[in-house]
C-alpha cells in the first residue's frame, strides 16, 4: 500500500516566482519518487502562476482555516506523514494533525529562519548593528516551539541548522538538514556567452519578499557612484510581484530599468554580466545565486546573501562588507575580464560541490528512521511534550474561538 504525504501550504508553488515555489516542488519530487501518494492543501487563493499540481500526480484540496472540516479531512485521508509550509502553518494546524492522526510524522519545513530575517530586518530598519540578543524575540518563541512540536524540522541552510544547536541548544534528532537540489544539467544549452557578449548589471528577486525591497532601494541608492564610471551601463530589476513603489524606481535616462517577471530565470541572468545583490538583511538560502551559478553570471553581494552557500570562503564574485567595497568590487567584476573568468571558475566549482547525487537520502534515512520508532522518538523530545500539554495549547483554543465566533 502507498504510503500517503499530505502537505499543507501556506500559498501554491509558484516555481517561477521565487525560489520557495521550486524548493517546494523539489520536495516533492523527493518523496514521489519514494512511492508517496501526494496531496496538497492549502487555504490561499490560486495565482495565474500556481503550479499545476494536478498534472504530476499531487492531488489538491482547498481547506479552510479555523474550521473542523478540516479534522474530517485528514482523518479519512490519515497520512503516513505531515509536512507544514512554515511555522505560521504548523501552528494553525498541527493540533488537528495531533488529534486526528496522532501517529503521522509531523514535518516542519521552515523555508528559513523567520525569527532571524525578522531580528536582521529589525536591526536595520532601526539602524543598528545586529547583535545576538535581537534573536531572543516573541517571534523566536513561536517558530522554536514549532520546530519543538514538530518530529522534524527541514533547515536549508548550514548556518541556521548550526545555529539552532549551538545557541538554542535544540537537538540534532528533530533537525534535518536538506539544502537546495542543484542539477548541474540545468545549466546545459543556457549559458553560451562569455565576458564580451554580456553587459549591464541585473538584481531579480520577489517583491513580496522585504528584503529584496530593500536590496532594490540600496541598488538606487549606489547606482550613481556605478554609473559614473560606466555612464554608458545599466543596470535591470527583475522579479514577480513589483508594487507601485518598485516601478516607481524605473529611470531609463539613469540606466535603472525595472522590467518586472521573468519566466526562466536562468536564461535571462546568462544574458548579464553580474548580479549586484547587496542584500542588508536576510536569512536562509538566495535562489537567485544559484540561477547566477547556473548562468555562469558572477555575483556581488553581502555577508547576509552569501551565508550558508560560501565552501571554505569559495564565492562566484565578490562579498562587500559596506557600499563602498560593494561599488569597487561591482567595478573591477564588471570591468576586468581576468577577474570576471576567474569568478566564473570560481562559481563552477561551486556548483559542482553543491551537486551531490545523493541528495535527500540522508534525510529520507532520518525520516524513516523517526517513523519505525516515533513513539520513542518523541519520548526523547521531553519539551516538545510539555508544548503539547493543554496549558500550552493557545492556538489550538484561539482557532476554536474564532470557528464559534465565523458561526455567529
Amino acid at each position: 500500500m502507498e504510503k500517503q504525504l499530505l502537505v499543507i501550504g501556506m500559498v501554491w508553488p509558484e516555481p517561477t516566482s521565487s525560489a520557495a515555489g521550486w524548493r517546494m516542488l523539489q520536495l516533492l519530487d523527493l518523496f514521489h519518487g519514494q512511492g508517496y501518494q501526494i496531496h496538497f492543501a492549502s487555504a490561499a487563493s490560486k495565482s495565474p502562476f500556481s503550479y499545476p499540481l494536478t498534472k504530476i500526480g499531487i492531488t489538491e484540496k482547498f481547506i479552510q482555516l479555523n474550521d473542523s472540516s478540516f479534522d474530517g479531512y485528514i482523518r479519512e485521508l490519515n497520512p503516513d506523514v505531515v509536512m507544514f509550509d512554515r511555522f505560521m502553518i504548523e501552528e494553525q494546524y498541527s493540533w488537528r494533525v495531533m488529534e486526528a492522526c496522532p501517529t503521522a510524522v509531523r514535518i516542519l519545513d521552515t523555508e528559513d529562519l523567520h525569527f532571524l530575517r525578522h531580528a536582521r530586518q529589525e536591526a536595520y530598519k532601526n539602524g543598528n548593528k545586529f547583535e545576538e540578543k535581537f534573536l531572543y524575540s516573541e517571534q523566536a518563541k513561536r517558530e522554536l516551539a514549532a520546530i519543538y512540536r514538530s518530529d522534524l524540522s527541514i533547515m536549508i541552510s548550514s548556518f541556521e541548522y548550526n545555529l539552532l544547536q549551538e545557541k538554542f541548544n535544540i537537538k540534532k534528532e528533530i533537525l534535518a538538514y536538506l539544502p537546495f537540489q542543484i542539477k548541474t544539467d540545468q545549466s546545459i544549452n543556457k549559458v553560451k556567452t562569455g565576458f564580451e557578449d554580456r553587459s549591464n548589471f541585473v538584481f531579480i528577486g520577489n517583491f513580496l519578499h522585504e528584503p529584496n525591497w530593500k536590496t532594490v532601494q540600496k541598488l538606487k541608492t549606489i547606482w550613481p557612484a556605478i554609473r559614473k564610471e560606466l555612464p554608458k551601463t545599466e543596470i535591470h530589476i527583475y522579479g514577480a510581484y513589483p508594487s507601485q513603489k518598485v516601478l516607481q524606481l524605473n529611470n531609463p535616462k539613469q540606466g535603472f530599468i525595472v522590467k518586472g517577471r521573468t519566466d526562466d530565470a536562468i536564461k535571462m541572468l546568462a544574458k548579464y554580466r553580474v548580479l549586484l545583490a547587496p542584500i542588508p538583511f536576510g536569512a536562509g538560502l538566495k535562489g537567485k545565486f544559484i540561477d547566477a551559478l547556473h548562468a555562469q553570471t558572477p555575483s556581488v553581494s553581502t555577508h547576509f546573501g552569501a551565508e550558508g552557500m560560501e565552501i571554505n570562503g569559495l564565492w562566484n564574485g565578490f562579498i562587500g562588507a559596506d557600499d563602498e567595497e560593494i561599488i569597487q568590487y561591482a567595478l573591477n567584476l564588471y570591468s576586468q575580464q581576468e577577474v570576471w573568468n576567474n569568478a566564473v571558475k570560481n562559481g563552477k566549482i561551486m556548483l559542482s560541490n553543491f551537486s551531490k547525487l545523493d541528495w535527500g537520502v540522508d534525510f529520507l534515512a532520518q525520516l524513516n528512521h523517526v517513523a519505525g520508532a516515533i513513539a520513542d522518538h518523541r519520548d526523547q523530545n521531553f519539551i516538545g511534550q510539555i508544548l503539547w500539554s493543554k496549558q500550552f495549547s493557545a492556538s489550538k483554543y484561539l482557532s476554536l474561538w474564532i470557528e464559534e465566533k465565523n458561526r455567529g
